[in-house]
């Protein structure tokens, strides 16, 4: 690899991490994000389902006030010695392919090392040189430029269904097409250049596993999201999203969950392609424009400054409940998950009554008379002012304004 090949790879955008796809995440563009109050995420609980790196967006969650609830749901299998990899790369530099589409900068690095450490290195730079590459965004072109290649062509919106269009465009009849993989395959879009007459073929560098001893953090994320224990759940990976789907299915769950990301929790995504899973069964995820972790993490503090803070006036000043956190004048109180969904519901009636009958189909650990007076007990223990909420005696509670 030459100098002048890493540093156009460099001015591509070639650092390694998240393009909005099943891509692992890199090392957030922290350095953008402001630390000023108005971004302060203190009081805010959020969920981090990633693996790889995930330290580093724990750290900027947690540096900006976050309490971080982890539960990797999958992780990128080894491929020091991955036999598999080698068989594709093998059948790829036989079948000399017209096309090349690359979806991931990672997976594009991962799959060069593998090839140079089992000897195929040489074999495959000579196929690729005379393959039209095509490329899903700008990291993924700056690692074929930082491997000595040249592209063809751009994905802009950093979409795999996008890069199949415009080779689509060029007629791929008769044509072999190669796909590096991102971790799970894309059925759809290989089916389109089935389709189209061509002959596909996938590499997949990477694949993704359950990490092991994960089941009993992935269980504690299910039962904080669905009890509004979490004020949002990040995803930077499409099977990832897959992955606890499954991981609910199979604690029977998967109803309960959804629902609470209908409602009440905040999903957000690296990109669109991580977002997809989650719209197709009706959440509505944050989704940033561009496409990186470090923009994910901005609109996080934006969203929740802007969205997660409720304010109110009592009987005793104002009062504002800002993720877990309520603050009473100078006093401040973190509430559970059960306490927080009651207060809130009281909070936003405004002083109104609520019902005793509203309030039990509020708790999320049960019903019933007795639960509901031993729920609001808790609370008002809890609160910075035992006061705030007022008995309306045969007919519930209201805040005290």
């Amino acid at each position: 690899m030459t100098d002048k090949s890493e540093q156009a790879g460099q001015a591509a955008g070639g650092s390694p991490g998240a393009d909005g796809s099943a891509c692992s995440p890199a090392k957030p563009d922290d350095a953008a994000i402001p630390e000023t109050a108005g971004g302060s995420l203190t009081g805010f609980r959020i969920g981090v389902t990633s693996d790889r790196r995930s330290a580093d967006l724990i750290d900027a969650l947690e540096r900006r006030g976050a309490e971080v609830l982890h539960a990797p749901v999958l992780k990128i299998a080894p491929i020091a010695e991955d036999a598999e990899l080698v068989r594709e790369t093998r059948e790829l530099i036989a079948a000399r392919p017209d096309y090349l589409l690359v979806t991931t900068a990672y997976g594009m690095r991962r799959w060069v090392e593998s090839a140079d450490a089992h000897g195929q290195g040489e074999a495959l730079t000579e196929v690729l040189e005379n393959a039209s590459i095509y490329v899903r965004g700008p990291k993924a072109r700056g690692a074929v430029r930082a491997a000595g290649f040249t592209d063809d062509g751009i994905s802009e919106d950093e979409r795999t269904s996008t890069l199949v269009d415009s080779v689509l465009e060029t007629g791929v009849d008769g044509c072999t097409v190669a796909i590096q993989m991102h971790g799970h395959a894309d059925l759809d879009d290989i089916a389109r250049l089935e389709a189209a007459g061509a002959t596909v073929i996938t590499v997949s560098p990477y694949r993704w596993v359950v990490p092991e001893g994960s089941a009993e953090k992935v269980e504690k994320l299910i039962d904080a999201v669905v009890s509004g224990g979490l004020d949002v759940v990040t995803f930077t990976a499409a099977p990832a999203v897959d992955a606890l789907w499954s991981a609910a299915h199979e604690r029977g769950r998967y109803w309960e969950l959804v629902q609470a990301f209908q409602t009440n929790v905040v999903a957000a995504t690296v990109g669109p392609v991580t977002a997809q899973p989650l719209q197709d069964v009706g959440i509505d995820p944050l989704v940033p424009e561009r496409f990186r972790m470090g923009a994910m993490i901005r609109q996080i503090v934006e969203y929740l400054s802007d969205r997660g803070t409720q304010r109110c006036t009592t009987a005793f000043g104002e009062l504002s409940i800002r993720g877990s956190q309520v603050t009473l004048g100078k006093e401040s109180a973190e509430l559970g998950p059960s306490q927080l969904a009651l207060f809130r519901a009281i909070a936003d009636a405004e002083g109104a009554v609520l019902s005793r009958a509203d309030l039990i189909e509020i708790l999320p650990e049960g019903q019933g008379d007795h639960a509901l007076d031993m729920a609001v007990s808790r609370l008002r223990q809890s609160l910075p002012n035992a006061k705030l909420v007022a008995t309306v005696i045969k007919r519930g509670y209201r805040l005290n304004v």
